[in-house]
């Protein structure tokens, strides 16, 4: 089964200072003006902030879940993945370290401290 916007919805909604938008009928999740995580219109393909160094790396150990943004968006800190071979158990870690990516230390380090996570 895959992940919907309803599971990221879940793990969006309690993190400080982010929001979700719909922009264009796609469902996108905020800080500010950054977009840190956005689903394709027909919600099988799903974006997030990750460091642009290590992507290559992600997409290559699995190829059949994760892939490169296109041409354009690569000079983004991005990868995209399907939703349908997303792994449910897997979602947290990519919301929370994706939402960490785009908001101050001093939001993110209370608020994993507050999960018991460094």
């Amino acid at each position: 089964m895959p992940i919907t916007v309803d599971d990221v919805r879940r793990l969006a909604a309690p993190l400080p200072r982010a929001y979700e938008v719909l922009v264009r009928d796609r469902v996108k999740f905020r800080v500010g003006s950054i977009v840190w995580l956005a689903f394709s219109r027909d919600e099988t393909e799903m974006g997030f902030a990750f460091p642009r160094e290590e992507r290559l790396a992600l997409v290559e150990s699995a190829p059949d879940v994760f892939f490169l943004p296109g041409q354009v968006d690569l000079r983004y800190q991005w990868v995209e993945a399907w939703t349908a071979a997303l792994d449910l158990d897997r979602l947290p870690e990519i919301v929370l370290d994706s939402w960490a990516m785009v908001v101050p230390r001093s939001v993110s380090a209370p608020y994993f401290a507050s999960l018991g996570r460094d």
